[in-house]
């Protein structure tokens, strides 16, 4: 399914680091500071993991990218690296962050401000304020965040096939789930469905009967049997663009509880997607979705029974980002935002129900990546 996935262009990431450049001259910030993560594959594609050896991009307000990284992690870190720009080593008796402050100072920027991304780690921003105390070091939030939010139509193509894989590894595995699988069996069996689709499987989680009434499961073993509630959240990477569905039906005949509370989350999907306009703060989504559960006797608010957490969250390069679908979020609404849509209603004690997908606005309104589960029978 993925033989026709394009990653994001060299050209593309050129763009984006001239974006974030024009913003740091604006608000005069001299250099961006990067970690290993889903924002340096945004603006780099360096794909590299953190560990106690610092790996660290600086982003200069002008000039080209510099890479600081231990010297024998070197040649891995340049595999990715698609922008250009310098990579310099430091050897493992070599204080790293010395090797940071010489980078600024060789680009020309002896003092001012330094922006963080908010995952930076605080021994980093700490090695380098001892290294050189003649820098301000602010969070970087507003910078990522302005280039981050809205997704390009290559980005965006990446999230749907992303979804496509998801949605049918679902489908396939619904058709085979039997009596007396434990949420193990179910959740290999997801991922390799998803591995021979063309998607590399992220997450894959199986909650069954009492489990489904918490939201990121229990450790007490469960079995398929007649009535059970199966819950699945499940996503997989495409060239790093993340998917996240979920799916819960009946193994069997479904009671009329289960039914009804199946029907009342399918139609908080639907209210969440009725209330995204453009401009509208996000937050209002799930206030939306609250306001209508509490008329069907659930909550109030995030009380259980319920829904405990937020109607849904962005995503793209990372499953969960900014802004959030919760209470309070004011992030304008705008075209070319993803987020999930998953209002579920938990019952301690009895079972939990969640369907889940992901969208992204447009102009005209919101336009889901899958279709939304047709019924509690044919939920995919």
């Amino acid at each position: 399914m993925t033989a026709g996935a394009k990653p994001i262009s060299v050209e593309e990431r050129r763009e984006r680091i001239a974006r974030v450049q024009t913003l740091m001259a604006q608000r005069k910030i001299a250099a961006l500071l990067v970690e290993p993560g889903s924002s340096l594959d945004y603006f780099t594609g360096i794909r590299w993991h953190r560990s106690e050896r610092t790996t660290l991009a600086i982003i200069p307000a002008s000039g080209q990218v510099l890479v600081v990284t231990p010297a024998f992690e070197e040649p891995s870190v340049r595999e990715t690296l698609q922008i250009g720009g310098e990579v310099r080593p430091w050897d493992e008796h070599e204080n790293p962050f010395a090797k940071v402050v010489q980078g600024l100072k060789d680009r020309g920027i002896d003092s001012g401000l330094l922006a963080a991304e908010s995952t930076i780690r605080f021994f980093i921003v700490s090695g380098i304020r001892q290294a050189s105390d003649v820098y301000e070091i602010i969070p970087a939030d507003p910078l990522v965040r302005a280039c981050r939010l809205i997704k390009s139509p290559a980005e965006l193509a990446l999230l749907q096939m992303a979804n496509d894989v998801t949605i049918e590894a679902l489908r396939r595995v619904h058709a085979q789930v039997a009596r007396g699988m434990s949420a193990a069996d179910i959740s290999s069996l997801m991922d390799r469905t998803t591995l021979a689709l063309g998607g590399a499987p992220e997450f894959s989680m199986v909650l069954l009967n009492e489990a489904s009434a918490f939201p990121h499961g229990s450790v007490k073993p469960q079995q398929v049997r007649e009535g059970s509630v199966i819950l699945m959240d499940c996503g997989c990477a495409l060239h790093g663009y993340q998917s996240d569905i979920s799916r819960t039906w009946v193994f069997g005949a479904a009671s009329p509880r289960q039914r009804k509370v199946w029907n009342t989350v399918k139609r908080g999907q639907e209210v969440a997607l009725e209330t995204a306009k453009i401009d509208a703060p996000v937050g209002s989504i799930d206030d939306a979705v609250r306001k209508y559960y509490e008329t069907e006797g659930w909550g109030p608010g995030y009380r259980l029974p319920g829904l405990s957490h937020r109607t849904g969250h962005g995503i793209g390069l990372d499953v969960h980002e900014p802004p959030y679908l919760v209470h309070g979020d004011a992030t304008p609404l705008q075209a070319g935002m993803c987020f999930s849509d998953e209002p579920g209603i938990y019952i301690p004690g009895e079972f939990g129900i969640r369907l889940e997908d992901c969208w992204y606005m447009t102009v005209s309104g919101p336009k889901p990546f899958t279709p939304l589960a047709k019924s509690l029978e044919n939920p995919i």
